[in-house]
């Protein structure tokens, strides 16, 4: 099983980061010792002074494929769920800086949280206007729409199976949208898919 994540998949998102809006999916991986499941607590690693949210939608792959044109892409998933990306950004920015690959600040154990639920993709009527959001404290920290992502589903599925062979299980982790910020000690974090909550854990 595969963990597959998707940046700079949101226009605001890639602007707030100062970074340029991709011309293809641009896209990195984690380890599967990175899920963090069950709504357990998320420990802030203690070799890092700044770790972000990022939520974002999730597809599971249903089926084997590889080079997959897009106008069958639909054929691979047929659930979708919430995550959260957490990005050690301080550590981010080091390595960036000195134009080393990231794995520290992303890969990191517990730093791809994933809801116990997927929802079938056949109770929603249009795949692209999923409305998602993040709640911390009670307050609205993160929102997105899945018709804002720069590369849709489809889109994703077939650049990314190019590159590497997407097997049963594999989750792709779409990107997140703006108003990316830290997380603290004691912060409760709660994550909606069309209303109905799917992640309910706090920091520790």
């Amino acid at each position: 099983m595969k963990i597959i994540c998707i940046g700079r998949n949101y226009v605001a998102h890639a602007a707030e980061l100062g970074n340029e809006v991709p011309e293809e999916p641009v896209f990195f991986m984690k380890p599967d010792s990175a899920l963090l499941r069950n709504n357990d607590p998320f420990y802030i690693p203690d070799w890092t002074k700044e770790v972000h949210h990022e939520i974002e939608l999730v597809i599971k792959i249903n089926r084997i494929g590889k080079n997959i044109e897009k106008r069958f892409a639909d054929r691979y998933y047929d659930e979708i769920g919430l995550g959260i990306d957490f990005t050690a950004r301080d550590v981010q920015a080091q390595l960036k800086a000195k134009g080393l690959p990231w794995e520290k600040a992303k890969a990191f154990d517990q730093s791809a949280v994933i809801s116990s639920t997927f929802f079938p993709k056949s109770i929603f009527p249009d795949m692209e206007s999923l409305y998602f959001k993040l709640d911390i404290n009670g307050t609205t920290a993160q929102e997105g729409h899945s018709g804002l992502m720069i590369f849709g589903f489809d889109e994703i599925i077939s650049h990314v199976s190019k590159y590497v062979t997407l097997k049963i299980g594999d989750l792709i982790y779409t990107g997140t949208p703006a108003n990316v910020g830290p997380v603290q000690i004691g912060d409760h974090l709660e994550g909606y898919l069309e209303g109905k909550k799917l992640l309910d854990f706090k920091v520790k």
